[in-house]
């Protein structure tokens, strides 16, 4: 079993296990676990005697609060370290000043010394900054050499398909002339024998009787053909053009999907916490997103939300092709995606395109019907891509960029579009009213089963 590294040791150790967060205003019970004041005094408010320690279940007949100021420090220190915690290897809490290019991961003295790295490829750090910066230039030149390909591609099928085109449209109207002067042709004789026959019809009986075979046979004769239908080689040639021109649109789409996302912008996003649901709690550096059985004291503003267990990033798009990733990990019961500024935030809701969020849920659509997504391998990263104008938000593996879903004509009606997280089954908190409040802990006003929560600690990070 891995050994846990000092920095997350002291993560742990500076972490208050009701809020799971870094300790605020720190004080100490008499059986010695530590917790924040606000913390355990929401625990033990209405409690008259017999006070029990949330973490080892003790009770004290007293509330015994003993500051530490010690603890606070520590809390401090840890909180710092967390910030900067990217640049620092956690197991041997020395600076990621090396590379190994066979793990793809930077590494410091003491892993690049170690048995797991001996025998890799180990680079300074800014020297391989400086190599992957060279191959991106080198990525972007060949994408805008492919499109450029592309160009040159698309005119020549452009210049081909109309001279297919034109000569088309010669045939049509070779064919429709043809049919008209064969029409012409058959009223002209047509009106020829009408006249005659109104010549005939003045003659004596006598003369009318003796040229009354030769017009007869006349009449049999004048038989009104309709225009031939479209030859079978012209509806070859037809189905040809049609043919080709669906496997020109069929190879503008591919590179199209391709081009999305090879051309988008990574967004930095963070979450916006003024609309987070009070049991979610936000990290400091608001890159990360986690449930807490007991809610925060929050304020009631109209941004947040008050009964789904959700929150916004704060930057929205009005415009553009953007991109970020989330790790999602394994197990536990998430959502993400985007949502329309202007979405429903109190009382519940349904999570759909009508609702104005394109979402997905642990590999379920938020459609309706909902649609279970068949994967090979579940991803612990999410890429979440939009294009706005495009109207598509799609869902990818990041390790191998396999797709997942994809949204196409996403109407966001000129709203701000933001990026929107779920943890936790919000769906369930309806379910579980109707148990009684001994049973269950009452939360934001609803009653909450520790059971019904399985997986709503497990976080969501935005990828740096």
């Amino acid at each position: 079993m891995a050994t846990q590294s000092p920095l997350d040791s002291l993560q742990s150790e500076a972490s208050c296990s009701i809020c799971l967060g870094y300790f605020q205003d720190p004080v100490s019970i008499p059986c010695g676990h530590n917790f924040c004041r606000d913390c355990i005094a929401r625990c033990w408010e209405g409690l008259e005697g017999n006070f029990p320690c949330p973490q080892c279940r003790k009770t004290t007949l007293h509330k015994n609060f003993r500051p530490s100021r010690e603890l606070a420090n520590i809390a401090s220190i840890a909180r710092q370290l967390s910030l900067h915690s990217s640049t620092w290897c956690k197991q041997h809490c020395e600076a990621l000043k090396l590379f190994c290019k066979e793990d793809q991961e930077p590494i410091c003295a003491q892993c690049d010394a170690s048995q797991a790295h001996r025998s890799h490829t180990v680079l300074p750090a800014h020297q391989a900054a400086q190599e992957y910066k060279e191959k991106t230039k080198k990525e972007g030149k060949r994408i805008v050499c492919e499109f450029e390909q592309l160009q040159r591609f698309l005119k020549e099928k452009e210049r081909f398909l109309l001279v297919q085109l034109a000569d088309l449209d010669r045939a049509i109207a070779k064919v429709q002339e043809d049919a008209v002067t064969k029409v012409l042709e058959e009223m002209s004789h047509l009106d020829t024998l009408i006249w005659e026959m109104e010549g005939k019809f003045q003659q004596t009986d006598s003369k009318f009787l003796l040229d009354i075979r030769r017009l007869l046979n006349s009449c049999e004769m004048m038989k009104f053909s309709p225009p031939a239908e479209i030859s079978p080689t012209l509806e070859r040639r037809l189905e040809d053009f049609l043919q080709k021109n669906i496997l020109v649109r069929c190879t503008l789409r591919k590179c199209q999907d391709s081009l999305m996302f090879q051309l988008q912008e990574p967004a930095n996003i963070t979450m916006d916490p003024t609309t987070a649901h009070p049991n979610l709690y936000i990290s400091e550096d608001r890159k990360q997103a986690r449930g807490q059985l007991l809610p925060q004291d929050l304020p009631e503003n109209p941004e947040r939300f008050s009964f789904e267990p959700c929150v916004l990033g704060c930057q929205g798009f009005t415009s553009g092709r953007h991109f970020w990733e989330v790790e999602v990990g394994q197990g536990g019961v998430w959502a993400l995606g985007v949502a329309r500024a202007s979405m429903k935030r109190k009382g519940p809701m349904s999570f759909s395109p009508k609702e104005g969020v394109w979402a997905l849920e642990a590999y379920h659509s938020l459609t309706s019907p909902r649609a279970n997504l068949r994967l090979n391998a579940l991803p612990k990263r999410i890429r979440v891509s939009l294009d706005y104008e495009g109207g598509r938000v799609a869902f990818f593996s990041s390790d191998d960029d396999t797709p997942i879903l994809v949204y196409t004509r996403a109407s966001f009606s000129g709203e701000k579009v933001l990026p929107w997280f779920k943890i936790g089954m919000g769906a369930r908190l309806q379910e579980i009213t109707q148990n009684s409040p001994s049973e269950e802990q009452s939360t934001s006003g609803h009653l909450m089963s520790h059971l019904d929560w399985v997986g709503f600690r497990s976080p969501l990070k935005i990828c740096p």
